[in-house]
């Protein structure tokens, strides 16, 4: 598939584009369903991709059967659990939108806020935009998970001078030409700082805007704890120092 061509800076009439929702999943039956829902009923032409990351709770055949029935989904399923970073790689090989939106499959994140996530774009102000939960409303979060986020991103400014709010939210946007030229590596909590990370070296800037959060408790789900930290740690000095 040959790349769209470039966006043109600051259009005055927004363009219209074919959107990817590519959806890693892992053990997220109680709110799968919901969220393919959610995502349908946003107003723009899409593909949901959803790559099931071994599942075993159910969502696979939960899958399986929507599928079935209703053909609405592309279904990628992993033959072993690889964690996040693994799924989306998995999603993005198989993308064919104009432009890539990462959701995950729990409901902390309102499919809702596409048309805001997408306006930069749409009307050529920047390639990749990420949600910042830290400037929209948002339902409060751990104390510790917050200062850790912050910190990290603070981080990620310092080393590659930039201005982030939430290097770790969920909603990273970006055009198909960006995520053609993306080589990712890591399979599980080191997506976002790498990619994050190979965004910037390529010489991009990523415009935020403010998106809604409704964050999980962990006896709702919640998977992330203080440990994966260091990982995301490790992984931004790792592609700040060393050759990609």
């Amino acid at each position: 598939m040959s790349n769209p061509p470039a966006l043109p800076l600051y259009a005055h009439t927004p363009i219209t584009l074919r959107v990817s929702v590519v959806v890693p999943c892992f053990n997220e039956r109680q709110t799968i369903d919901e969220l393919i829902d959610r995502v349908k009923a946003v107003p723009v032409e899409k593909e949901i991709i959803v790559v099931d990351d071994f599942s075993t709770d159910g969502t696979r055949e939960l899958l399986k059967q929507r599928v079935a029935d209703h053909r609405d989904i592309v279904l990628r399923l992993r033959a072993r659990n690889g964690g996040k970073g693994a799924a989306v790689q998995d999603g993005l090989k198989c993308a064919r939108g104009d432009v890539i939106i990462i959701q995950d499959a729990d409901l902390e994140y309102d499919p809702a806020d596409y048309p805001v996530l997408l306006r930069p774009i749409q009307t050529g102000r920047a390639k990749v935009v990420y949600g910042s939960r830290f400037i929209g409303e948002h339902r409060a979060m751990y104390f510790w998970h917050s200062l850790g986020n912050q910190f990290l991103t603070l981080l990620c400014n310092a080393l590659f001078d930039t201005t982030l709010t939430d290097m770790e939210t969920c909603y990273k946007v970006f055009t198909i030409d960006i995520a053609r030229k993306l080589k990712l590596r890591e399979p599980r909590w080191g997506f976002d700082p790498e990619i994050t990370a190979r965004i910037l070296k390529m010489g991009n800037r990523i415009y935020e805007v403010p998106v809604s959060y409704a964050g999980r408790e962990f006896d709702e789900g919640k998977k992330i704890s203080w440990r994966d930290g260091f990982v995301v740690l490790r992984t931004l000095l790792r592609y700040r120092f060393l050759p990609s």
